[in-house]
């Protein structure tokens, strides 16, 4: 055996005694020959003690990964294609040479700080889409909070029967997922749906509108005729308020037009693709995650809670959106018009 294999065989036990009998002044022939140790080893581990004042195994030891040679390249990989699987770096990495698994290839990349998610699900932003998104952020930055105080937001939603409950998680042990209580029954098409209208201003809810069967021109005029002068007298909108849609066909159709010049309509200029500018998004998922907390059974329940629940929307909540608006227009800047966290 030489004495290469023999110094890693040496215990921590042994290592002491060595130290030891160093401090006591004695050399290195005789502490070998007492102990049997080869010199070189006893030489290795009293310098060792001295410099690193241990004799136990220093972090960073024994043969490098084989993956460590390929993390560089690995995180360039996902860096370019962050939709790349780990069966794919795999299959790459094997043509090139390197043989490791698709399990070490994750842990390589979540100790780097890369872990798989789930894509956001945004609109489609083509180049006129966020150059338009981006004219409007820099118009409107400056905006002093009165002038947003002044706006009517409106917007349409979907609110399905059983919809909501989608993506929920259940704590199971092994084979028990089909047991009753850890099963998300479903029903086609969400078990039927609602589509609503609503708005919104600093000083609260406004109405709520069903829509009934599939909205056209002529029934959204309708649903502006009836609710809209009730919303800002409610709201207490200054003169000259604000409003705000988005370019839905039916919005923007020339009939609908019109109707907004007789009424005198003064109308925010939007940027298409843009739900994340409209701060009424965040009050529909706080709706529907409120009114499927009530667990409706029918459409009619659906409505009622939906109603029911609006209405109990605080004004201050809306207010919070309100006065933090600036920097939703700040990151649509920052993104160069692209897709922000709002």
């Amino acid at each position: 055996m030489d004495q290469r294999k023999r110094r890693k065989e040496v215990s921590q036990e042994i290592r002491k005694k060595i130290i030891d009998k160093h401090v006591k002044g004695k050399g290195y022939k005789t502490i070998s020959k007492q102990l049997d140790v080869p010199v070189t080893t006893v030489a290795h581990i009293i310098q060792k003690f001295k410099i690193h004042g241990t004799v136990a195994n220093l972090p960073g030891r024994g043969r490098r990964r084989r993956i460590d040679k390929s993390k560089r390249r690995i995180i360039r990989m996902v860096t370019k294609e962050p939709r790349k699987t780990s069966k794919e770096i795999q299959g790459e990495l094997q043509a090139q040479g390197t043989s490791v698994s698709d399990r070490t290839i994750r842990r390589c990349l979540s100790q780097s700080g890369l872990h798989g998610r789930r894509p956001r699900r945004t609109p489609l932003l083509k180049t006129n889409h966020k150059k338009a998104r981006l004219e409007f952020a820099k118009l409107h930055v400056d905006k002093a909070q009165r002038f947003w105080e002044n706006v009517l937001w409106t917007d349409e939603t979907k609110i399905e029967l059983f919809g909501h409950n989608k993506g929920h998680y259940a704590w199971r042990k092994k084979n028990t997922a089909f047991q009753e209580k850890h099963l998300l029954p479903t029903v086609k098409y969400g078990g039927g749906s609602i589509m609503l209208w609503g708005c919104v201003a600093s000083s609260g809810t406004g109405n709520l509108a069903k829509v009934e069967g599939r909205m056209d021109s002529t029934q959204y005029q309708q649903i502006l005729e009836t609710t809209v002068q009730e919303s800002v007298t409610k709201l207490k909108l200054r003169q000259g308020w604000i409003f705000q849609q988005d370019n839905d066909p039916k919005h923007c159709s020339k009939s609908t037009k019109a109707f907004m010049q007789r009424n005198k309509y003064n109308v925010l200029e939007w940027p298409s693709q843009s739900p994340d500018l409209n701060i009424i998004e965040n009050l529909w998922c706080r709706l529907k995650r409120a009114v499927h907390a009530w667990k409706p059974s029918n459409l009619n329940e659906l409505e009622m809670f939906c109603k029911e629940e609006w209405y109990k929307i605080p004004s201050t909540t809306i207010q919070t959106l309100i006065r933090t608006y600036r920097k939703c227009l700040e990151a649509v800047i920052s993104a160069k018009g692209g897709s922000t966290k709002y």
